[in-house]
């Protein structure tokens, strides 16, 4: 192939991977003021829920040893995680939110995320549970969650954390650490996401 023609082919698949890298990040832009203090509003009145992604935990997936109830086998909250989770809590006080129906993955590190929110007794939803190594679980996981959402009884306000992974399938969002994605359960079924904070 004249050299030519491999540098228009080089260019061609280095623009692609630029565009594969930046278009992810068309979803993290933050809400505008005005619409955020609605999407408060819509978890402090129990019309939306908020789900958010554990806060930084470095490393990818779990060790091999991994066991659910024994931290030292996970990855964990760092101390900049562990910062930013109770800073989370505060942004929930400070928007009127006192207390809410707190349900985790079953991962320390989402536990310890619910945990430092400080907005109520964590429980755990296995739900939640990161499908990261297990994907093929991850329709009938999804729909379990919506099922769970459907059942469940409005009122107060609801803080689900979870995993990236999960956040996508249910919401189609990619989102940060700590990121708080405020969604709703329709009549059909389906989750609408109002936005992200």
């Amino acid at each position: 192939m004249p050299v030519f023609a491999l540098i228009r082919t080089g260019r061609k698949i280095a623009a692609k991977l630029f565009i594969a890298s930046v278009a992810p990040l068309a979803l993290l832009v933050p809400a505008h003021p005005a619409d955020e203090a609605a999407l408060w509003q819509a978890i402090r009145t129990g019309e939306a829920f908020a789900i958010l992604r554990h806060e930084l935990a470095p490393g990818t997936g779990d060790p091999g040893n991994f066991a659910i109830g024994d931290c030292t086998t996970q990855r964990n909250l760092d101390d900049t995680g562990r910062r930013r989770a109770a800073a989370s809590g505060n942004r929930f006080r400070e928007n009127g939110i006192k207390r809410a129906d707190v349900y985790s993955s079953q991962w320390c590190r989402c536990r310890e995320t619910a945990a430092l929110i400080g907005l109520g007794e964590v429980r755990d939803l296995p739900a939640l549970n990161s499908f990261y190594e297990n994907y093929e679980v991850s329709v009938s996981q999804t729909n379990e969650l919506k099922q769970w959402l459907g059942a469940r009884s409005p009122g107060a306000p609801l803080i689900l954390v979870s995993h990236q992974v999960n956040i996508r399938v249910l919401t189609g969002r990619s989102t940060r650490t700590g990121e708080i994605v405020v969604g709703r359960l329709g009549a059909d079924g389906k989750i609408s996401v109002l936005g992200s904070l």
